[in-house]
């Protein structure tokens, strides 16, 4: 007769296999979770390390690149002597920039003086330097016989000159080097690519720059040693390997600089990254990787997670290679899973001994269980588990299994907030919600630490009323925390304490759960506790990380913005009225529960969007020239130009005089020559303030008024005085095509001048539609040329100030600011802020610039941005060009631009209907302005 299987070993196997199949998924997911957690961080961490390495690589360089600017401004200097005067400058900037290894001038002759301050012991030696010197200079001069004399001179700290020695073999020739010939062929800075000096054996680069004069090369050696040690405590792990590289794969810096420096006789250079000895980071470089996430690789049987960062360091190419050991990464993930699979193991046993005691008193009821045992086990969560059994040992194990699958609901529940929930406070009452249930304690609280305060803040609280909203916290005492936060509460012994740290060990805050009365702390609760707050904790740095770079966005956001209305003051606080009437009609218009925009809602997600967008929808502006933004009068330039006008008739005022006396001298009548005298004056008189009025602009110019200033021009006066002397070389060569006129020149009393117009050359904007270089679908007339100073041209100007070549720079700053904008990383939430921020001057009938966008092509979002541009602008008080629009005349311009369809129709509906326009007065008007608008009649207009 064959053997059946005992009852109490299938229930007891079929519990086991079946928690075991459960725990391990649950705790394989745990695992993989917080595994991608853990990468995704290290993603994050390797480009804050770039942008590390980059601001600390600019903050060696742009000191040295405006030392030498300066510099490119002395006088020239024909020999050594003169020379020589400029050493305490030169010195100076070795002072002030430690990473500058030397400073030198090279010129077409073939001269050469180089100033080295001499800080190793070993250079000393090396150069034979007397006792106290300082600073060494390094001549070569060329004698009019084409003799070449080397020398050597020695200072002190004060520039006392201690020794000079005479070097017939010194003849280094500048002319010949890189930096020389690149710095001599354009006007801006080089820099070479990094190497080795030489004569110190520092890592770095040559910085070069032509003077302004062009008769010298003015050069400096930036070292860039101290990015080897920064870079080794930037390292994630610690057998992080992390180099930078150029774009030959030589090694431009490495925690250990023994490695990068190869020496091959005489010879120094950089070691190719290959030969660097790090077979990781030279898989790196041969494969890298694509895009910001971490990519596995291999090397010698050990896995690697690799990451490259492009830096860009005034045009060089180099890159940020990191290499982190798996095993270091995820030492914390493979814990936790260690840790859960043991609990999983002690929990199947505590259940196999349970099975094996009550096995045979277990019927019916017992195989209900199993039935509901495995739906839990093929992730039905939400299946209710437990049966009514008259058994004791069956109910409690009932009841057991029953929380046991609530415990897993919860920590699903724990596990989906972790990874869900990017709001920090929600993340927090969600997950602490979760642990209070799964460890079934009467409430519980979260602490987060306010380093600047030195206090502990409440950030979420579960079942509890009575927490203080804030703690002091001792610094230095994390050890004691617990205790003292348990003493601060009054908790006693009733409870459980545990410290939130993040991954470098820093205090995050503190955990507090509240036991049920008589209710003790176990270690394998503790240990649960602590365990589970470890991921709560990466949560929570995580979060406070992507809080933190959100609020810097915000406040770079807010500083271009603050930076562009304080370029002008009458332009200050565009950019900030903005936004605000902006957002208030949008929330308007989210908020319609009838009309056209019932249907109209808003993620919190599009909402942040559009706040970007409002911020930066003029960021172009710091592109437009201030003094067209400004411009007041017709012939404002850089100045107002009616002063050389009134000049002109000053000059033909004195002519009348001097041509009346001449009159008197020759012994005409006196009485004639007096009337005609005075009509010529009052002609001038009368003209000119005809000149100047017209030069200050207004609503409309007539035909007629034109027409008379150019009878007025054609007036004529002698020029004395040679008009080519004292002129920039631009403008010089804009006159070098034209004719020279003999003196005393006659000149038109006002012109249109050839050398007014200035054209576009290399700068010519990409805005026509069949330009090449037009990606962004700009669609707008560019004008003859860049600009045009022609006073009759200016003069004509029939509404307000500005010239059409003006009026193309001015609108040119939407151009602008969709070409940065496109030009920058946003994240997905964020693509659609270059279109709200740039498409806010396109109309309704595709009339717009800078693209002719229609009502089809306009979102919500866009066309709140053009009302609130377009009502900003009419109320403005800051212009200097007109005077500000009181309410009511702001309404009727906008109520004809509805019924010309150049804005959205409805939403100026909204916008007037629902008061947005009155409540922005109230805050940003002068109270002259306030005036009584009939809304009803406005309504009827479109």
């Amino acid at each position: 007769m064959k053997r059946g299987i005992s009852l109490q070993l299938v229930v007891a196997l079929a519990i086991v296999l079946g928690m075991l199949l459960l725990g391990s998924v649950l705790a394989w997911q745990g695992y993989r979770g917080l595994r991608q957690t853990l990468v995704t961080a290290a993603g994050d961490g390797a480009q804050q390390v770039g942008k590390t390495i980059e601001e600390r690589a600019r903050r060696l360089v742009e000191p040295a690149q405006s030392s030498i600017r300066l510099l490119a401004f002395n006088p020239p200097a024909s020999d050594l002597q003169q020379r020589l005067q400029r050493l305490p400058q030169m010195v100076e900037t070795l002072n002030a920039n430690r990473m500058l290894s030397a400073a030198y001038l090279g010129y077409p002759s073939g001269d050469f003086m180089l100033v080295r301050r001499l800080r190793d012991p070993q250079l000393l030696e090396r150069f034979a330097a007397p006792a106290g010197t300082v600073f060494l200079v390094q001549s070569v001069s060329h004698g009019a016989d084409g003799s070449i004399l080397g020398e050597w001179r020695f200072y002190d700290r004060a520039l006392n000159l201690l020794a000079t020695l005479l070097k017939p073999d010194y003849r280094y020739d500048p002319r010949a080097r890189p930096w020389f010939s690149q710095a001599n062929a354009q006007p801006g800075t080089v820099l070479t690519r990094p190497y080795v000096f030489f004569t110190t054996g520092e890592i770095g680069l040559t910085m070069a720059q032509r003077s302004v004069d062009g008769a010298s090369v003015i050069g400096m050696d930036v070292s860039v040693n101290d990015l080897a040690s920064e870079s080794r405590d930037l390292r994630i792990t610690p057998g992080t390997e992390i180099a930078v590289v150029d774009g030959q794969g030589s090694v431009v810096a490495y925690p250990e600089l023994e490695r990068v420096i190869v020496r091959d006789g005489r010879a120094v250079r950089l070691a190719n990254i290959s030969a660097l000895g790090i077979p990781s980071l030279a898989q790196l470089y041969a494969n890298p990787p694509q895009g910001s996430r971490p990519r596995p690789f291999e090397v010698n049987g050990q896995h690697w997670y690799g990451m490259r960062v492009p830096l860009n360091l005034a045009g060089q190419d180099l890159q940020v290679l990191i290499a982190v050991p798996a095993h270091e990464l995820l030492a914390e993930a493979r814990k936790v899973l260690l840790d859960q699979l043991l609990w999983i193991a002690a929990l199947i046993a505590v259940l196999l001994m349970l099975g094996g005691l009550l096995g045979q008193r277990i019927g019916r009821p017992l195989r209900q269980l199993a039935d509901q045992v495995r739906g839990v086990a093929g992730f039905d969560f939400a299946r209710q588990v437990g049966v009514v059994s008259r058994v004791s040992e069956v109910e409690e194990l009932s009841q057991a299994l029953g929380r046991m699958s609530a415990t897993i609901g919860s920590f699903q529940a724990i596990t989906l907030t972790l990874s869900r929930e990017s709001h920090l406070e929600r993340m927090l009452d969600g997950v602490l919600g979760h642990l209070v249930t799964a460890a079934e304690v009467s409430a519980g609280a979260v602490y987060l630490l306010d380093d600047d305060h030195a206090q502990l803040r409440l950030a979420a609280a579960c079942h509890g009323d009575g927490y203080p909203s804030e703690l002091a916290v001792c610094q230095g005492a994390q050890h004691d925390l617990p205790e003292l936060v348990r003493e601060a509460l009054g908790l006693q012994g009733r409870s459980l304490a545990v410290v939130l740290n993040d991954r470098d060990q820093a205090l995050l805050g503190i955990l507090i759960l509240q036991l049920e009365n008589g209710a003790a702390v176990g270690e394998p609760f503790r240990r649960f506790v602590e365990e589970l707050s470890g991921a709560a904790a990466v949560a929570i740095e995580t979060r406070q990380l992507a809080e933190a770079q959100q609020r810097l966005l915000d406040a770079l956001i807010k500083l271009l913005a603050d930076a562009i209305d304080a370029k002008s003051p009458y332009t200050g606080g565009h950019c900030e009225r903005v936004p605000q009437l902006a957002q208030m009609l949008l929330d308007q218009a989210v908020q319609a529960d009838r009309g056209p925009y019932a249907g109209f809602a808003m993620t919190e997600a599009e909402r942040y969007e559009f706040h970007v967008a409002a911020w930066l929808h003029d960021c172009g502006k710091v592109t437009s020239p201030e003094y067209v933004v400004d411009k007041a009068t017709k012939l404002e330039t850089l100045y107002n130009r009616i002063h050389e006008v009134r000049m002109r008739f000053e000059v033909l005022g004195r002519d009348a005089q001097i041509a009346y006396w001449q009159g008197v001298a020759g012994g005409a009548d006196q009485a004639a020559l007096q009337t005609t005298l005075q009509r010529c004056q009052a002609q001038l008189q009368a003209d000119f303030a005809f000149v100047a009025n017209a030069n200050i602009g207004g609503e409309f110019m007539e035909q007629a008024d034109i027409e008379r200033l150019q009878q007025i021009g054609q007036r004529c006066w002698l020029r004395h005085f040679d008009d080519r002397l004292g002129l920039s070389r631009d403008e010089q060569a804009r006159l070098a095509e034209l004719a020279v006129m003999p003196l005393p020149a006659t000149e038109q009393l006002l012109a249109d001048r050839p050398e007014h117009r200035v054209p576009w050359g290399s700068r010519k904007p990409p805005v026509a539609a069949d330009d090449p270089r037009n990606i962004w679908g700009f669609d707008m007339r560019l004008p003859a040329y860049a600009s045009d100073g022609g006073e009759l041209h200016n003069l004509s100007i029939r509404r307000g100030t500005l010239t059409d070549e003006e009026r193309f720079k001015i609108n040119e700053h939407i151009v602008q600011t969709i070409i940065m904008l496109s030009s920058l990383p946003f994240p997905r939430q964020l693509r659609r802020v270059p279109s709200i921020a740039g498409n806010h001057h396109e109309k309704m009938d595709g009339s717009g610039y800078p693209r002719r966008l229609g009502e089809e092509a306009l979102s919500i979002p866009e066309r709140v941005m053009a009302i609130a541009d377009i009502f900003e602008a009419l109320t403005a008080a800051d212009r200097p060009y007109k005077a500000p629009k009181t309410l009511s005349e702001s309404v009727k311009i906008m109520a004809f631009m509805a019924r010309d369809r150049h804005i959205d129709g409805e939403l100026l509906r909204l916008f007037l209907s629902s008061g947005v326009y009155r409540h922005y007065a109230e805050r940003f008007l002068r109270p002259e302005q306030i005036d009584e608008v009939d809304v009803a009649y406005w309504l009827g207009q479109f």
